[in-house]
């Protein structure tokens, strides 16, 4: 079959084996969290403040959709919404007390799920994809 010969295939599997991985680590934690939710939790400790915008920007997530994403996690009680002082037009997020007791509490699972990802590689490999993809999305591994 010409499809197992195609990289885009390939990823599109890869991408649906960490979405179940995730789904059901997070499922097994009793956490409603997806992994785009947990991915902009993460913008949001890292960088409080931060807008809508600049999420969608750290996480490689399109700007159009990110509201809906920020919207569930407000709703979940995990983020709040404030007018920045600099400018009366842009929203700055912050994740409440909620919201940092629960990514604490989540990040080590999320770390550990990783081999769950890729479970036909020794460690080493895990470390050589990791680097190649992130050279094929034109990033730097070293600098995360």
């Amino acid at each position: 079959m010409e499809t197992h010969r195609m990289v885009g295939h390939l990823i599109r599997r890869l991408n649906q084996g960490s979405t179940q991985a995730f789904t059901r680590h997070m499922q097994a934690h009793g956490t409603d969290l997806t992994s785009v939710q947990f991915a902009a939790m993460d913008a949001i400790v890292t960088n409080p403040g931060i807008d809508q915008a600049g999420v969608a920007a750290l996480i490689a997530y399109d700007r159009a959709t990110i509201g809906g994403v920020i919207d569930r996690l407000e709703q979940k009680g995990l983020v709040l919404r404030q007018v920045s002082k600099r400018d009366r037009r842009a929203r700055e997020l912050r994740a409440t007390e909620k919201g940092l007791a629960l990514f604490s509490e989540i990040l080590p699972v999320v770390r550990a799920l990783q081999d769950d990802i890729l479970p036909g590689l020794t460690e080493d490999e895990r470390r050589q994809f990791f680097d190649l993809a992130r050279k094929a999305i034109g990033g730097d591994a070293a600098a995360e």
